[in-house]
């Protein structure tokens, strides 16, 4: 359980909840200062103490970056959202044209997305759906240009088309192998299949979308 705060230590918290929420970042010590009617070193002393207290963690004894914690020590879920781009549309089923323009974006949950530079597809078409991706679905891709047979990815098709498949990698060449009894797997040259990313995730149908 997490020591009781005094009234002024309270009252930083608060004021540093609503700055965070407000702004998305802490304001500096020298603005929470004189926004708080206090000194420079109450305010730091202050911010050691909420945070051995386990009410905030910094990023660093100078940095502005504080997370505001819960009960479990987590940051808090105002605190965790991020926001990725929507690049395209992606076809699970029968490939379409890569699209490079934004199509809008998805917020998610930092705590359970944390790799860089996510994005998001859309996927169209049923071939997927016996690993749960279904047509509607934003697939949420980490990066990488390799990938392990058996992992699910989004290739880039001779340069221009591009699809989700599970993917597997043979002697004479790439397999990619639908998840639908519908859709026979298609064998391609080592030079015909780009790697483009991983699916870490799912956001199912259209919500989420900013």
């Amino acid at each position: 359980m997490r020591r009781k705060l005094t009234n002024k230590q309270a009252h930083l918290l608060a004021y540093l909840q609503q700055s965070i929420s407000r702004e998305g970042q802490a304001p500096s010590l020298r603005q929470t200062a004189s926004d708080l009617g206090v000194s420079h070193a109450a305010v730091a002393q202050s911010l050691r103490i909420l945070e051995d207290k386990g009410y905030v963690k910094r990023e660093g004894r100078y940095s502005r970056t504080i997370h505001i914690l819960n009960r479990a020590h987590e940051t808090a879920g105002h605190q965790r959202w991020r926001e990725i781009p929507v690049v395209g549309q992606v076809t699970a089923g029968l490939p379409m044209y890569a699209q490079e323009e934004w199509a809008g974006s998805v917020v998610l949950d930092a705590g359970l997305y944390r790799g860089q530079n996510l994005f998001a597809l859309r996927i169209h078409g049923d071939s997927m759906q016996g690993a749960g991706i279904l047509d509607g679905d934003l697939a949420i891709c980490e990066p990488r240009q390799y990938a392990q047979s058996g992992e699910i990815v989004v290739v880039l098709i001779n340069s221009e088309e591009a699809t989700v498949k599970r993917f597997f990698l043979h002697r004479d060449g790439i397999e990619l192998r639908p998840e639908n009894p519908r859709y026979e797997p298609v064998r391609y040259g080592f030079d015909e299949v780009l790697v483009q990313g991983k699916v870490v995730g799912l956001q199912r149908g259209k919500e989420g979308i900013c």
